[in-house]
């Protein structure tokens, strides 16, 4: 089934799943809009159970997108369906991992995820390339994830009084 036609008919819980309750089919970039989608629900997880339930998320969201995904890919000939967007809701609550709840925080960790899902660094392009499936799908963006987690922690340590604490 063609992407257009999933569009037309996401009635399965994977759908809307995988799509991050209809985020992936909002227009233009529907990346940053899945990324986007992903920060008020961090933010509330994190203050009301904080790193760990967070963290608890994320594993949730990452198991959660690897079903949905290996739905939606069944139904559709691409191999990375743009409007497939838990991949980035995974990335993003990785890296909020490190970010303090507040604006500066979150809007750091979320251009830094957002740099390293596009530009793709070295392992990221080859996982896309060469991961077939929801797997290839999801880590793709969990090493963006782990590559802005990984910046986003050092920041904080070496100029701890930027606002991040």
């Amino acid at each position: 089934m063609a992407r257009e036609a999933m569009r037309a008919r996401p009635r399965q819980p994977s759908d809307w799943v995988a799509t991050w309750f209809g985020a992936g089919y909002l227009p233009k970039a529907p990346g940053t809009w899945g990324s986007l989608a992903a920060l008020p629900p961090a933010w509330a997880i994190a203050i009301t159970l904080g790193v760990p339930g967070l963290l608890a998320a994320t594993v949730l969201a990452f198991g959660g997108g690897l079903w949905a995904a290996s739905h939606y890919l069944r139904r559709t000939d691409e191999s990375d369906p743009s409007a497939v967007v838990i991949d980035e809701v995974a990335g993003q609550w990785l890296t909020l991992l490190a970010a303090p709840p507040t604006v500066a925080g979150y809007a750091l960790a979320f251009v830094l995820f957002r740099v390293f899902d596009i530009v793709k660094p070295w392992p990221i392009r080859m996982i896309e390339r060469r991961i077939p499936g929801a797997s290839g799908v999801m880590l793709d963006d969990i090493m963006a994830g782990i590559y802005a987690f990984s910046v986003l922690l050092l920041i904080r340590t070496v100029i701890p009084g930027a606002g991040l604490s």
